[in-house]
């Protein structure tokens, strides 16, 4: 029974370890929207309101999963003009961007 609950321990260290997430700094931040504005503006618009790329506006992404987003971002989608943005971006970066889509950017 000991040997049973600490492999239910440590599993549950791993899931935290694994799921925890790190906040860009403020510098960072500011890195990430511009990049999101220019490079991501350039296919989905400068407002995100689509062009080549589809609609990302707060509306638009209403009812997707936040997963399947990061998996998006992070893989792109073949056969696309969407490119996989994780060997350019920490999965941290990639979190934050999502976040801050589905929060509504750009503010109206």
């Amino acid at each position: 029974m000991k040997v049973y609950r600490h492999v239910v321990i440590v599993a549950a260290l791993l899931l935290i370890c694994t799921t925890a997430v790190a906040t860009p700094d403020a510098t960072r931040q500011a890195q990430l929207e511009h990049l999101l504005s220019q490079d991501c503006g350039a296919c989905h618009g400068l407002h995100m309101t689509g062009g080549l790329g589809p609609e990302l506006t707060r509306a638009a992404l209403a009812g997707k999963s936040r997963d399947s987003l990061i998996a998006t971002v992070s893989h792109g989608r073949p056969g696309t003009a969407m490119p996989g943005w994780a060997p350019l971006l920490s999965p941290d970066d990639i979190r934050w961007l999502v976040d801050l889509l589905l929060q509504g950017y750009p503010a109206p």
